[in-house]
Order: C-alpha cells, then sequence, then structure tokens
C-alpha cells in the first residue's frame, strides 16, 4: 500500500470493486491510515476481521460521536441515533422500532411494495425511454415506502433526499454545511410529530410518538433522531443498490437473464447482488474502548476504526471465487447489513422491495439496460455512499 495513501481512496465510481481493497488484503489487513477529513484510523479489510469488529463490544459505536474522535465525514453522527449508541440504549430503543420490521410485518407490506413497483414502471412506459431510472423508479420506490410506513408525506421526499445528499458526506458538503441541513431535517421531523399527535394514524410515526408520550421509554430528542435514521437508512441504501445494480446485470447478461427466465432465484440473486455491488465507501465508524488485538495488530484504546464491507465481500477467504458474479451461489455470507447488535433493523424491507423490484422490472421491461456505459454517467460525489445522480435508461 502507497504510504502516501489517505481514505477514502479516490476509486472509480463506475466500478462495483475497489482495485486498492486487494492489496490491502494481501499486505496490510489492518492497515493505519489518513483520512481525507483528517486524523487517522485503523482501515480493516478482510472478512474474519471486520466480523471481529461487528461483533466484539471492544468496539464502540458510541465512543466515535465523542469530540474529537477521527471520522470519515466532517460532523459525527449523533449520539441520539441507534447507530451510535452500545447496549443497554441501543437495545431500548431498536425493541420499539423492531416490531415494524420483522419478516411478518414486512410480509404485510408485500402486497403495497408490489403496487408501488408496478405504478413507477407504468409511469416509465407512459414517458417512454430514455428515462431516468433514479428519479422514475430507484428513488420513489424505498422512499415512498419508508414515507407510508411512518407516515410521512410522500410528496416530500425529494426535499428530504436532498438534506440525506448533504448528511452522507465526506467532502462534497462542510461541517456548516452538514449541520444546517441537520437542522433542517430535524425541523421538518418536529413538525410531522407534531401532526401526528393531533392525528395519529397506524403507522410507525404514531407508534414511535405513543411510546414516547404514554411509556416515557423514548425521550423527544431520541424520537426525532430515530426517525431521521430511518429515513436515511430506508431510502438511500437501496434506492443506490437499484441504480448500481442494472450496472452490474447489464455487465453480466447471462445472469440477468437467468433471473427473467427463472424468477424463483431472484431472492437468491439478491443476496449475490448485496455481496457484489459497491454502494458505500466504508462502514460506520468504532473507536477501541481498550487495546484490542485484531488481524495481527494491536489496536490502542482510542483508535478509530473503520471496516470495508465490501472487500470483507472480495475476500478469498470468504468463498470461492469471490470477484465472479454468481446468482447461483448457494450460500452468500455476506455483512451488507452488518453483524451483531447493529444488524440492518431495516434488512427484511430492504430485501422485499429488491426482491419486488427486480421480479416487476424483469416482467415488464426485460430488455431494461442503462442508456449510457458507466463511465459516461455523472455519478455522487464526495459522499459515504456510491450512486449516480441521474441513470437514463431504455429498453
Amino acid at each position: 500500500m502507497p504510504q502516501s495513501a489517505t481514505f477514502p481512496f479516490p476509486s472509480p465510481p463506475e466500478r462495483d470493486d475497489e482495485p486498492l481493497h486487494a492489496e490491502l488484503r494481501r499486505t496490510c489487513p489492518v492497515a493505519r491510515m489518513p483520512l481525507a477529513s483528517g486524523g487517522e484510523a485503523y482501515v480493516v479489510s478482510r472478512y474474519s476481521d471486520v466480523r471481529q469488529v461487528f461483533l466484539d463490544r471492544a468496539f464502540s459505536r458510541a465512543a466515535a460521536t465523542r469530540p474529537g474522535v477521527a471520522t470519515l465525514r466532517p460532523a459525527p453522527m449523533s449520539p441520539h441515533i441507534m447507530l451510535s449508541m452500545d447496549p443497554p440504549n441501543h437495545t431500548r430503543i431498536r425493541g420499539l422500532v423492531n416490531r415494524a420490521f420483522t419478516p411478518r410485518a414486512v410480509n404485510r407490506l408485500r402486497p403495497r411494495l408490489r403496487e408501488i413497483a408496478e405504478q413507477l414502471v407504468d409511469d416509465m412506459v407512459a414517458a417512454g425511454p430514455p428515462v431516468d431510472f433514479v428519479s422514475a423508479f430507484a428513488a420513489p420506490l424505498p422512499a415512498i415506502s419508508v414515507s407510508e410506513m411512518l407516515g410521512v408525506p410522500p410528496e416530500d421526499h425529494r426535499q428530504l433526499q436532498g438534506w440525506m445528499d448533504v448528511l452522507m458526506s465526506i467532502t462534497a458538503h462542510s461541517r456548516d454545511e452538514m449541520r444546517q441541513a441537520s437542522r433542517d431535517m430535524l425541523d421538518y421531523l418536529g413538525a410531522e410529530i407534531e401532526r401526528r399527535r393531533r392525528e395519529p394514524g397506524d403507522d410507525l410515526l404514531s407508534d414511535l410518538i405513543a411510546a414516547r408520550d404514554e411509556e416515557d421509554r423514548l425521550s423527544e430528542v431520541e424520537l426525532a433522531h430515530n426517525v431521521y435514521i430511518i429515513l436515511i437508512g430506508g431510502y438511500e441504501t437501496t434506492a443506490s443498490l437499484l441504480a448500481n445494480s442494472l450496472f452490474t446485470l447489464d455487465a453480466h447478461p447471462d445472469q440477468r437473464e437467468l433471473m427473467r427466465t427463472r424468477p424463483e432465484l431472484i431472492p437468491q440473486a439478491v443476496e449475490e447482488i448485496l455481496r457484489y455491488v459497491r454502494i458505500s465507501q466504508a462502514g460506520l465508524e468504532r473507536v477501541a474502548v481498550r487495546d484490542v488485538e485484531l488481524g495481527g495488530v494491536t489496536v490502542p484504546a482510542g483508535s478509530t476504526v473503520i471496516t470495508l464491507k465490501y472487500s470483507a465481500h472480495r475476500d478469498e477467504d470468504l468463498l470461492p471465487e469471490p470477484d465472479r458474479f454468481d446468482i447461483t451461489r448457494p450460500e452468500i455470507p455476506h455483512l451488507a447489513f452488518g453483524l451483531g447488535p447493529h444488524h440492518c433493523i431495516g434488512a427484511a424491507l430492504a430485501r422485499a422491495e429488491l426482491t419486488i423490484a427486480y421480479e416487476t422490472l424483469l416482467r415488464r421491461l426485460p430488455g431494461l439496460r442503462p442508456a449510457l456505459p458507466p463511465e459516461q454517467v455523472e455519478w455522487k460525489a464526495g459522499l459515504i455512499t456510491r450512486g449516480p445522480e441521474r441513470m437514463p435508461v431504455e429498453w
């Protein structure tokens, strides 16, 4: 690894892999390196080591929100959200939210998810190609889904997306811009919470308000901040994966044809897409609360640790031919949703959205493909996530 390497790497956005990851895994799997935002962190690239960071409570999410800690973003995440908490606070809030995201609860949403997907394809067909896949399908499907689940007006998703793009910044926006976007989004959510207090509905936001007001298990600031993170988590990652995966499937027409002719393989294909298609630069930062042995390296207490999930997914020790995209793999032990206490609470919803999206698109628009090669598409720059700004498609 070059001595001058700074993380995150300036990787080509059109690639599903990062060329420097393989070198890291081979030569320095737990590498201490400077961050573009300032400070240093241990960057972890092999599957077994990433897994250890996810599961070992010596690596704390709460400690990563403290002042002066080196983080990828110019401003650390709020300490009031689930993702920034350790047990028992994390356990308390996750328990309140979890009932809306269980597989049984998500199964009840499937008919509505199919309605949304069918309507979005109807609109694409009516508009005729070329259509911007990001604004026509990839973004609105998860936005409408999570907005309806929360009881937030889906027509507000464009404004919410603007704030979320700023909040996902590494270098695209300043600390002041990120703080302003956070204030604006929290003000918006505060108004929505008051509206739901006056007019409670059959939605997650009303349930969380009841937990706050009647059972006193959620503070006011925790309520607003965790609605905020549910919106971000339920929207950005699925939208980026849907868009990015179209390029992957276009580059592997045999696998796309298998999905089309054998739709029973689509749930299995979703797992391989989650493993193979890169949508982020890195995982959430953690801080070692004591000296920890990791991959043969002693990580000192107080050190920031950053996991590379998509490097872990290409680890030669994980599965045969990890650089090959193969939807027929019988078992795909990916870490796309994390592991341990911070395993993504919306994993069942994301899997349902992705499965229904591919089922609908491959049935209704079997010839769907990007109208431009990935290197000619405008990609979002300076964000923690990887995805196109716009993506013209044809069929």
